[in-house]
């Protein structure tokens, strides 16, 4: 058996494999709300044999969205249709997960396909208004964009208080696994990086005060979250910044994540200006197995690879070496969601036919068995 084919234990959860569906915006809610699409869009991953799947980024607050079309968790109406995301999920053999976020800064955007920016008369044309951001320090990401408000003290406590209600809808909702989304810029990351955070109060300055708060509200969440339930934290595991957030920053938040008692550590990087996607780090294949490795080495901590992993002996690799416990796809899944199942397949190459496709689900299956069993026995196609 490959090691993407084997299960993984986390608290009192199994993952049926190692296989992630990362959490990827899709900018495609209204008002928070889920609909039919995301049901659709993320049901494809669990038919295509993903072992976890994350709904994407969900914002705690409304003010935390990155655009108008970010799904939410910040009143009870939105539990219903997330719910019957995670049972359609569940029902299909994949553990339902999802992230939790507030965007800060780079909150009150543009949709990617209307320009990916501050918005702007075109924007407010289609009835989509700006509003007011928020950020550890008074910092715009760049010029011309929204200049947030440095938080205060009872902004910090509601937001505090808004992140554990988001959770404990989520649990409401049926999900089992909980991402706290402190990545690519957003406001928990800026609360991390010295590049955007300026504060002389405790939650500023040294490292120490840097981390405080993205620590307790791991704290909270890890409160909130049933003890038998795994939670996850995603990182900028690098700024790739001068003078920003370092692997070493990581490693020592890692620890503390890991003594308040987060599972796992979803290693990304970049994104503490302008777009999360910007290359501030050189873009090549698997190129941040790297961070995930030194955070689960130096940490000793469960580590979650992401980022350009395309093929499923690269993928197998990542595990084998040590870089990471589970490998997350993202946008090789959405052009080709039975990735997952794929990968698996040509795991076992060297396996009978019938074997080949037991990981499938059974209604699909059964039919690439005979197909399988027919195409060996008929040997290569020779055109």
């Amino acid at each position: 058996m490959s090691r993407l084919q084997q299960a993984l234990t986390l608290r009192g959860l199994t993952l049926p494999n190692r296989i992630v569906i990362a959490p990827m915006c899709t900018y495609s809610a209204t008002d928070g709300v889920a609909s039919d699409f995301h049901l659709v869009h993320l049901g494809r991953y669990a038919l295509g044999g993903a072992g976890l799947v994350f709904v994407e980024a969900t914002a705690v607050q409304p003010e935390g969205r990155i655009t108008h079309g970010d799904l939410g968790l910040w009143h009870d109406g939105q539990i219903e249709p997330l719910a019957r995301i995670a049972r359609f999920l569940k029902g299909h053999g994949a553990t339902p997960a999802i992230q939790i976020a507030h965007a800060g800064r780079k909150a009150s955007m543009q949709r990617p396909w209307h320009g990916n920016g501050p918005m702007d008369a075109s924007d407010q044309a289609r009835g989509e208004q700006a509003w007011q951001v928020i950020a550890p320090t008074a910092m715009a990401v760049e010029p011309g964009w929204l200049m947030p408000r440095e938080m205060s003290l009872d902004d910090i406590a509601k937001l505090k208080h808004d992140f554990r209600s988001a959770a404990e809808r989520a649990l409401r909702a049926g999900f089992e696994v909980l991402e706290m989304h402190n990545a690519h810029g957003y406001l928990l990351h800026s609360f991390l990086s010295p590049i955007t955070n300026q504060r002389t109060d405790a939650y500023g300055g040294s490292l120490a005060g840097r981390m405080r708060l993205p620590l307790e509200v791991a704290a909270l969440l890890r409160q909130a979250w049933p003890q038998h339930l795994p939670l996850f934290v995603r990182i900028s595991s690098v700024d790739a910044v001068e003078n920003g957030w370092s692997i070493d920053d990581s490693v020592a938040y890692a620890s503390e994540l890991k003594a308040l008692g987060v599972d796992v550590i979803d290693c990304s990087s970049g994104g503490i200006t302008t777009s999360p996607t910007a290359a501030a780090v050189p873009r090549e294949y698997g190129f941040q197995l790297p961070y995930a490795k030194a955070v689960r080495q130096g940490a000793g901590i469960a580590t979650m690879a992401v980022g350009l992993i395309v093929d499923p002996h690269q993928a197998e690799r990542a595990l084998e070496d040590g870089s990471a416990d589970l490998v997350a796809i993202a946008r090789q899944a959405l052009e080709d969601p039975n990735w997952p199942a794929k990968a698996l397949t040509t795991l076992a190459a060297d396996t009978p036919a019938l074997e080949r496709y037991t990981h499938w689900l059974s209604p699909y299956g059964w039919w690439l068995a005979r197909r399988a069993k027919l195409i060996d026995r008929l040997g290569a196609w020779r055109g």
